[in-house]
């Protein structure tokens, strides 16, 4: 049995997610998580995911999502980063089937001074969760990690309970 047995092709979520690493600690092997800049570079990790034959991570970062969207783009408010994370995963979402691997679509490394950054994203999976019963991420990461961790539990209760009606 293959991965493609448990999980579909494309960008995966919810329950997916949670079954495609699961199937990857069961047969011991690990997902890359690659952080692209552009198009192109995330079509060169689908294409290396698909001759592999492999799951793939594809992450944006804050400054990867700024460049993603043009650096020539104000990014007061964090805007630029937030425009380039949901054009990235939007261009992800298009290809990704078509390359016939599973694809976790990721946030990378959400600081507390970045959080605008991940509220924009929320909002994005809030709406096409809206429009398509599945949010457009399939995780994110807060890292809190330089915040007192009162505030750190604190701000991912607040986030989870707004996710969780997301899961699907």
């Amino acid at each position: 049995m293959g991965v493609l047995d448990v999980v579909p092709a494309g960008v995966l979520t919810g329950d997916n997610v949670l079954k495609l690493f699961a199937y990857a600690k069961e047969h011991q092997f690990a997902i890359p998580a690659i952080n692209v800049t552009s198009s192109s570079a995330a079509n060169s990790v689908l294409e290396a995911a698909r001759d592999a034959k492999a799951p793939v991570i594809i992450q944006f970062s804050q400054g990867g999502a700024q460049f993603f969207a043009g650096k020539g783009l104000n990014n007061d408010g964090q805007a630029a980063s937030i425009l380039g994370s949901i054009a990235g995963a939007h261009h992800v979402r298009t290809v990704a089937k078509s390359y016939g691997v599973p694809v976790v679509l990721h946030s990378d490394h959400c600081a507390k001074k970045l959080e605008p950054w991940f509220v924009g994203m929320l909002e994005a999976d809030e709406a096409y969760f809206k429009a398509h019963g599945e949010p457009l991420f399939s995780s994110h990461m807060i890292d809190f990690s330089e915040e007192p961790k009162d505030h750190n539990i604190e701000a991912c209760k607040k986030y989870l309970k707004r996710m969780a009606p997301m899961k699907n």
